[in-house]
């Protein structure tokens, strides 16, 4: 029993990486250039911005874009090491990025937004509070009361999305940098990972199609996770970011349409605040039968999370109307929401890991080899 559980441990573990990007074959060809884009405002104290990236699809061998989001850390303490394409035994490989208490090695490459190339210079961690630098990102006084100036971040003016081979980033990891690879990690969260899968069904994404400039606006979103509830307020008087590689750009305050275009979506308190699923592509491996019998799976485990998703929002309702008798007063009432946004919350990142797990038992096409792979 404790072997099964073992490998159902190391399975949990190793599908995150899967979809994030991580990819267990080499690619001949480097991904595009990084495109340059607008950092939505932040939508609260603890978000900490996860830049940007190039992912590779091997069912359609295509890179396609992951944009940028802003992401509740994991743990007090903790910052995001972005994950990066490098050159390697003949061919580009992705490191996937991770969550711990020091940003390690990311290739050198020029994210933008506090990630320069070397470290993290978008904020800090100070007493248990996150503060922002209001020069590196797109942060609201009325949202976020710790922030600080500071210009101190190298300047960077490369777009060149891969560390190695032809045209990429000569730069290797420091010694500190090596050291910070070795402590411990944290993998992408849920919600991290369910925004590269909805990335990676997104057509428009897609290299081949954008040509290297995907569409702005088509999948960043901030993302409520480990409970916390995203407050937004009535008036936008953010400062405007721009230039996702990184070059600085003056404080300013937003005209009425940009206010209008950087409104966030309601935080997901109840089952039916959550967005609707989405049905994965067809898979086309070229076996009908494994085809068939993986779409059979997928139609009933969104079936069975459709019904788990009304039966909690039968129980909160309930709870709603117990509440509404009773007349409960507003701590109460807090109280409650609270409860319902954990709840939620868990029934999310439970969903997030069931298509995670069907996701990585998708039948594969017979013939892998592929001129642009090693």
């Amino acid at each position: 029993m404790r072997t099964i559980r073992t490998l159902f441990a190391l399975l949990a573990l190793a599908i995150p990486a899967a979809l994030f990007g991580q990819v267990n074959f080499s690619i001949s060809i480097g991904p595009p250039a990084l495109p340059v884009y607008e950092q939505p405002v932040c939508p609260g104290d603890g978000y900490i911005w996860t830049p940007g990236y190039w992912a590779y699809d091997d069912s359609v061998s295509d890179y396609y874009w992951v944009e940028g989001e802003w992401v509740m850390a994991p743990e007090v303490g903790l910052l995001w090491t972005p994950g990066y394409w490098g050159w390697g035994d003949g061919g580009y490989r992705f490191n996937n990025g991770y969550w711990g208490e020091q940003v390690g090695f990311y290739g050198g490459i020029n994210y933008g937004f506090g990630y320069s190339g070397n470290g993290y210079d978008g904020g800090r961690w100070d007493n248990g509070r996150f503060f922002y630098n209001r020069s590196a990102n797109h942060v609201d006084l009325t949202r976020n009361h710790n922030v600080y100036d500071s210009n101190s971040q190298s300047r960077n003016e490369s777009r060149v999305s891969f560390n190695g081979g032809n045209g990429g980033i000569e730069v290797r990891a420091t010694s500190e940098q090596e050291a910070a690879g070795r402590q411990r990690h944290v993998a992408p969260v849920a919600a991290q990972t369910e925004h590269a899968q909805t990335a990676r069904a997104n057509p428009e994404l897609r290299a081949s199609s954008n040509h290297g400039q995907p569409p702005a606006g088509t999948s960043s979103r901030p993302q409520a996770v480990n409970d916390h509830q995203v407050t937004i307020s009535p008036k936008e008087m953010a400062p405007s970011r721009q230039e996702g590689n990184g070059a600085a750009t003056e404080i300013r305050n937003e005209p009425q349409a940009r206010q209008q275009e950087t409104q966030q979506p309601k935080p997901v308190i109840h089952p039916n605040d959550m967005a609707p699923y989405q049905r994965p592509a067809p898979a086309n491996s070229g076996n009908a039968k494994a085809d068939q019998k993986y779409q059979r799976q997928q139609d009933s485990l969104i079936t069975k999370q459709t019904q788990e998703r009304q039966s909690l929002q039968g129980k909160q309702d309930a709870e709603h109307q117990q509440m509404t008798q009773q007349r409960a007063n507003d701590s109460r009432t807090q109280q409650v929401e609270q409860k319902h946004q954990q709840q939620t919350q868990q029934l999310s990142n439970k969903h997030a890991a069931q298509q995670q797990s069907l996701q990585a038992r998708q039948p594969q096409p017979r013939t892998q080899s592929r001129p642009e792979k090693h």
